[in-house]
């Protein structure tokens, strides 16, 4: 079997012996070292998670007693807004994108001066806990258990995905080999974020994400210094040289493709006003700032940070392919859905490797232990600065939205039972996701995820920007219907003629749900 069959999905599709002169192989850091340094790391955030956590009612675990500094929450906001995914993709994808996802980037800068200017003054006004309560104000229960319903079902997807792709990794490298089963795996992984989350909930959250984005961006920037060495480049080499290559192209104006500068810029936008300011995830923490004014400085300067930290991204998968192509460890020729062929470190054979994969199979195969152990690190840090707000997030949805409780609640128990609960559903659709052995089905179910947030887009656009009154009965009807129909006919468009929607598909999605819900207000309602 070649290496990471099992696991990282890659397959030999080629027999090709290497014949010219390549780097050889690192030997990787044991499991015994890995799961070392795991255990102190979360060691470490469990500490933080008890000094936070003492004394945690339900007030501390939804709203954080309203007493984070800004400045804290924004910085802990950029490994939330990051993941896993994005930890390996952003740099997997230069290859053929070179920079720019820069574009989305910038549309980024736009999207949150809305959410700071515009979302973050409502919900403070309204003194919400769960940004969904708007709905029920503006329209009624259904259109508000439909827009909760949707935020749940969308981060229980993508939170599974995330802890899934974490797992596969420590499932591979360091209790696969000792025997251990992938679901004892996933229990530890989902146990962990648990344990430190359960009593502080929010408070303890912010507090920890901030722990968690250092070790992330830390990670970043010891893999670049890493590569850099092996190509004895200087700084300012380093930096010539990214000016120079080719992946340092930023804007794209072919219409037709998906990364079109106004296709990934409006992306960009109401991509964050979507999952961010209308998902309750990426809002509780930015609701648990003092005040109004402080919460708009909280999300103004992450956005102005997520600049920088995305170009760090970049960078990295620059000279990540950089030293590959010029060791002769990449060979840019697809193989069959494969675009490119790496250097099998146990076979000297060429084999189809994905995009998403080069930095992890560079990191733990060819840049040496700490290179290895520094990608671990960094991507366990990317998954949990997300999956741990999300299992927060979740628990506050359900408990406000669906179980009427309130901050100044003093009883605890059906909170502790629903992050439980919900905990357990993690833990269910993460191995499900790993007994369909079908990677394709996976992204698919993580990209429908996607759509659920079309529906709450149309949702609050027309809440804020008209007076209409929908039929509130019929919005969790509007709600699938706009999500499906805009699947097919982003599907249609590329199939029939090649045109690729790309993220815009967020505002189909919504344009859709918003026109029925304005259309179903001139439906005259029964007194």
């Amino acid at each position: 079997m070649c290496w990471g069959e099992h696991v990282l999905n890659l397959k030999c599709q080629s027999q090709q012996t290497a014949t010219t002169s390549r780097v050889q192989p690192h030997p990787t850091m044991s499991q015994t070292a890995i799961a070392i340094v795991l255990a102190l790391y979360f060691a470490m955030l469990i500490v933080v998670a008890h000094v936070t956590g003492r004394q945690g009612d339900n007030n501390s675990f939804f709203t954080g007693n309203k007493r984070s500094p800004w400045y804290l929450v924004a910085y802990g906001m950029i490994g939330a807004s990051l993941s896993g995914v994005t930890f390996i993709s952003i740099p997997g994808a230069v290859v053929s994108d070179g920079f720019s996802y820069m574009q989305m980037v910038l549309g980024y800068l736009a999207g949150y001066a809305v959410i700071a200017f515009v979302l973050i003054p409502l919900y403070y006004r309204l003194e919400l806990v769960s940004i969904y309560t708007y709905l029920h104000q503006r329209f009624g229960a259904f259109s508000y258990r439909t827009g909760a319903s949707f935020f749940l079902l969308s981060r229980v997807i993508g939170a599974s995905f995330r802890l899934y792709l974490v797992a596969m990794v420590l499932d591979s490298f360091v209790f696969g080999p000792w025997g251990i089963p992938f679901w004892a795996t996933v229990a530890v992984t989902i146990a962990l974020i648990w344990v430190y989350s359960f009593k502080g909930g929010i408070k303890t959250i912010v507090w920890t994400d901030t722990l968690q984005t250092t070790f992330m961006l830390a990670s970043v920037v010891v893999s670049i210094v890493i590569i850099s060495r092996h190509m004895d480049w200087g700084l300012a080499e380093l930096l010539s040289t990214l000016d120079q290559t080719e992946y340092s192209k930023l804007f794209v104006w072919e219409w037709q493709k998906a990364n079109h500068f106004a296709k990934h810029f409006l992306a960009g936008m109401f991509i964050t006003i979507t999952m961010t300011g209308l998902d309750q995830d990426m809002m509780q923490k930015n609701l648990t700032c003092r005040n109004a004014k402080d919460a708009a400085k909280n999300v103004l300067w992450t956005s102005i940070s997520l600049v920088p930290v995305n170009l760090l991204f970049l960078s990295l998968g620059a000279v990540v392919y950089l030293f590959a192509f010029k060791q002769g460890i990449l060979v840019q020729e697809p193989i069959g859905d494969f675009p490119l062929q790496a250097l099998d470190p146990t076979t000297g054979n060429l084999v189809g490797i994905k995009k998403d994969l080069v930095f992890p199979f560079l990191s733990i195969h060819y840049l040496g232990p700490v290179a290895g152990m520094v990608f671990i690190i960094g991507l366990v840090a990317a998954a949990y600065s997300s999956a741990d707000s999300a299992l927060t997030a979740l628990t506050t949805s359900f408990c406000i939205d669906f179980l009427g409780m309130k901050p100044s609640d003093t009883e605890t128990a059906r909170r502790t039972w629903a992050h439980l609960g919900f905990s357990t559903i993690l833990f269910i659709v993460i191995v499900v996701f790993r007994s369909l052995h079908n990677d394709s089905l996976i992204n698919l179910l993580f990209v429908a995820a996607g759509y659920t947030y079309g529906p709450l887009l149309g949702l609050f656009a027309v809440g804020l920007l008209t007076k209409a009154k929908p039929f509130d009965r019929w919005v969790p009807v509007f709600g699938i219907a706009s999500a499906v129909v805009s699947f097919f006919i982003n599907n249609w468009l590329i199939e029939k003629y090649g045109f690729k929607l790309g993220f815009m598909v967020l505002l189909l999605n919504g344009g859709i749900m918003a026109c029925l819900l304005i259309a179903s207000s001139f439906i005259p309602k029964r007194a």
